[in-house]
């Protein structure tokens, strides 16, 4: 059922002072054998590691030995409590206590749990979160394939995520205890709303169920994740229940009848500014279908507004807050051959653009909106238009959700399955699956942003790799149980059965989802990204990426790039005799021609600084391929967003939360009104321009060709008129009206200029859209004095700074401890002034840095009045 933020103006509240303490496997079976004396306090939700953390006692030793205790947690109500406790998540295997007695126990991460109370002041609340590690040893070892990437075997038959249990890029130990928060909720419950949008022809239409019945499902309700018919095994008299009897005895107090009928009750459903009534049906529900003509339909924020309206239903004087919706449709684009895959979103076409999401916090995984909001902010202002929820992370918060819906971001979200060879075979593993996917969908129903379920992550690829025959790469839970799921709960959803999936192999890119490395982990060359043929690339392009200097310094990472903290945050695939430093070592020698090796023993910090220019150079370059017009790609995700600890990470933000020089690059990449470029060989530069927004887009292009750094050579430019959501490829050769070796392709003498500059502006030509830059016989590692200049211009908010070259500038790259530049890592051609606007960092008085680019001697010192 529907998520509610609030019923009558109550909503559950969280249940304070826990206190906890570890046992050895098995020394206590119920709270009353536990000793008194060592317990320390315990904030929940949260998890034993970020305890640990909290009091500097997490060491990789400390993480790894969680798995072998007991963990138990103890509370006590301060005031009575007739109603429920809501226990939204507990990691892994649990026993909840209520005044000593067990009264439920729970097997998975994804499962909340809801007991009907009603106890005294002072009455105690006990969970036992029993160690993992002897249970993963009593599984059976045995299975048609076993990945390498998640450890133990074991796992596989339990529902918890991967994260802490993926040696070689995520920190160790598994997540235990309460992630999520453990509620109150006091009185009679809320009646169970089902809610479904959709929109059509310029029309969006609002369906709502009210349950009246009193064996319905309890509602998600204000940061409750379940609307599941069963939550987790609720012991009552030794039978499994939803609700105890006092649960249903408050329900019979709200007036409601045994026989679920109810009184005669009548309410209205209030949206987008339209009121409708709530009419009874005869099984016991209140109904109302609303048209809405003319809504504001909800878009991705590339493409247009993320538009959302207030829903509530007024239910005899009540009122049942749902927050807000938004109207769109989603349909899948296979492309002529039908092996294809593309997001059209309200009947336009979307290339759908972003990153993968680890988590907020991958120790605690916080869920709270405090804890996401920084990190899709960062995707939203890199006009990322998608996050990827992976099977190997966690199910993330209505929270989570929200801000999506907010800041126009869809989401592909996944079922938590990655990898293993699951026991599809057991019917109650089955079921498992069933009631956590319908909990997901039922919790997410007024999200527009959610846009794709997904049936986890390279579990068809596994197998297939492995040696698996294709009828053993999917099976029910993927081919039934999981798109059923979607179909009854939310039919405006697309649904794919695996990540990747779709073509010969599941990893071929060429159809359907594809996860693409030939440019990155395999290092193939650049044209590797056209010759592909990616269709859609659920995830891309991973490189360990180097931190700015500033997050170097806050994690005490010395750039000594052999120490053991150095290469601790530096992913790798376990088995393989590289790591991701080795592939984005690759690319620093093939775009500059150095010795990487001599680097680093000479110059480690040129080292980094062409480190960190070659992965923005190389995202920039792909996503150019990707995005052209005639490309067959329709969506490109990287792998990762965000770190899950300090150091050179997948991540293209810091775990501190700064932004990495591949960040810049895809904001640059992923911009709606776009200009890119591409090496046609002997047919020249092909210059790519793209509108993505939904109005006419007049402006100028202009060409410039460089020589010796500062002499232009060739000068072209041409008004350009794009039509809504229009894209269209101009030939260099068209906009110079005459033949100039531009791309060096032909090779008569030696090359006439070392770069080219493409600039789209508006109308008037002063305001710079979108820039491109291409360099026909390499970047090279020459250097020379270049004659940088910067200075700082207003104050306050709009304080920025504004930076010139005399020479081309390659990667220039700003560095200020107390002001993050919204642009970094960017080319920049002699005789213009960019303007970056500088956002100031907690505590930051005056800006205060220096600018240098990797083919410059000299740098650029600039400072605050």
């Amino acid at each position: 059922m529907a998520f509610l933020r609030a019923y009558g103006g109550r909503s559950p509240q969280p249940i304070g002072g826990w206190s906890a303490r570890a046992t050895a496997p098995g020394a206590a079976s119920t709270p009353a054998e536990l000793p008194e004396d060592g317990w320390a306090p315990f904030e929940v939700p949260g998890t034993v590691a970020g305890a640990l953390r909290a009091v500097g006692r997490l060491t990789d030793e400390a993480a790894q030995a969680i798995d072998g205790q007991d963990h138990w947690l103890r509370t006590t109500l301060d005031t009575p409590l007739n109603g429920a406790i809501s226990f939204e998540g507990l990691a892994v295997v649990s026993d909840v206590f209520v005044d000593g007695d067990l009264r439920a126990t729970s097997s998975w991460m994804f499962e909340p749990v809801e007991i009907g109370v009603d106890l005294p002041a002072g009455a105690e609340i006990a969970i036992c979160f029993r160690a993992l590690g002897p249970k993963l040893a009593a599984k059976p070892k045995r299975s048609r394939w076993r990945p390498q990437m998640i450890q133990p075997n074991g796992l596989r038959f339990f529902r918890t995520t991967a994260l802490g249990s993926t040696p070689g890029w995520s920190p160790a130990g598994r997540p235990t205890g309460p992630w999520r928060p453990i509620t109150r909720i006091d009185g009679a419950p809320a009646p169970n709303v089902d809610v479904r949008t959709s929109y059509a022809n310029g029309v969006g239409r609002l369906t709502v169920s009210v349950d009246l019945r009193a064996d319905a499902p309890s509602p998600a309700m204000a940061g409750a994740m379940s609307t599941s018919p069963r939550r987790g095994e609720v012991k009552d008299g030794g039978a499994a229940s939803h609700l105890s009897p006092a649960g249903r005895g408050r329900r019979e107090a709200a007036g409601e009848g045994a026989d679920g009928s109810g009184t005669s009750r009548g309410g209205s459903v209030r949206c987008a500014g339209v009121t409708g009534e709530l009419a009874a049906t005869e099984d016991g529900r209140l109904v109302a279908d609303l048209a809405l003509p003319g809504v504001a339909p909800w878009f991705p924020h590339t493409h247009g507004e993320p538009a959302l309206h207030g829903l509530d239903i007024v239910l005899d004087g009540q009122t049942l807050d749902l927050g807000r919706v938004g109207f769109r449709s989603i349909e899948i684009d296979r492309d002529t051959d039908g092996h294809g895959f593309g997001l059209v979103v309200n009947g336009v076409p979307v290339f759908a653009r972003g990153a993968c999401w680890s988590s907020a916090d991958a120790v605690s995984l916080g869920g709270t909106r405090e804890a996401y909001e920084p990190w899709l902010r960062l995707a939203h202002e890199a006009r990322m238009n998608m996050i990827r929820v992976p099977g190997v992370m966690a199910y993330e918060t209505n929270d989570f959700f929200d801000l999506c819906d907010e800041l126009g971001i869809l989401v592909w979200q996944e079922a938590m399955l990655a990898n293993f060879d699951y026991p599809q075979a057991d019917e109650g593993f089955r079921e498992q699956v069933r009631r956590e996917a319908e909990h997901f969908l039922d919790r997410t129903q007024t999200s527009p942003s959610l846009a794709v379920f997904c049936g986890g992550s390279e579990v068809f690829q596994q197998a297939a790799m492995l040696g698996a025959p294709p009828e053993l790469w999917g099976g029910p839970i993927f081919d039934e149980v999981l798109p059923g799921a979607v179909a009854k709960l939310r039919p405006d959803l697309a649904y794919v059965p695996n990540s990747p999936s779709g073509g010969a192999l599941p990893f071929t890119v060429d159809r359907g989802i594809g996860h693409y490395y030939g440019v990155g982990a395999y290092r193939r060359p650049l044209e590797d990204a056209r010759r592909a043929t990616v269709r859609f690339a659920s995830e891309s392009l991973a490189f360990s990426n180097v931190p700015e200097d500033i997050s170097l310094a806050t994690a005490k990472l010395a750039p000594v790039v052999h120490t053991p903290d150095w290469k601790r945050g530096v992913p790798r695939d376990m088995g393989a005799s590289w790591d991701f430093e080795d592939v984005r070592d690759h690319y620093v020698e093939l775009l500059y021609g150095v010795s990487v090796l001599a680097l680093k023993r000479e110059d480690p910090e040129r080292y980094l600084a062409l480190s960190r220019a070659a992965v923005a150079e190389v995202m920039e370059e792909t996503f150019a391929e990707f995005r052209r017009p005639g490309s067959p790609t329709r969506g490109a995700l990287v792998w990762l967003l965000q770190d899950l600890m300090p150091g050179a990470g997948w991540g293209v933000i810091a775990s501190d939360g700064e932004p990495k020089s591949a960040w810049h690059a895809l904001k640059r990449a992923f911009r709606s009104v776009q200009v890119s470029i591409t090496d046609e060989g002997t047919n020249g530069l092909g210059l790519h321009l793209i509108n993505e927004r939904a109005k006419l887009f007049e402006g100028q292009l202009s060409l410039t060709c460089w020589r010796d750094g500062e002499t232009p050579v060739i000068r072209a430019s041409s008004p350009v008129v794009l039509a809504r959501q229009e894209q269209k490829t101009i030939s260099a050769y068209d906009l110079m009206g005459r033949f100039f070796d531009i791309s060096y392709a032909y090779r008569f003498g030696p090359p006439g200029h070392e770069a080219t500059s493409v600039a789209l502006t508006d109308k008037t030509g002063e305001t710079v859209l979108a820039e491109a830059f291409h360099f026909p016989t390499g970047r090279g590692d020459a250097r020379r004095e270049l004659g940088l200049s910067a200075r700082i211009e207003g104050d306050g908010a709009a304080r920025a700074l504004v930076v010139s070259t005399k020479r081309f500038a390659q990667s220039v790259h700003i560095a200020d401890d107390g002001f993050r530049p919204a642009e970094n890592w960017f080319h920049l051609a002699p005789g213009v002034e960019k303007r970056v606007a500088l956002v100031a960092r907690t505590g930051a008085a005056e800006p205060d840095g220096v600018v240098r680019a990797v083919n410059g001697l000299d740098e650029a010192a600039y400072r605050g009045e």
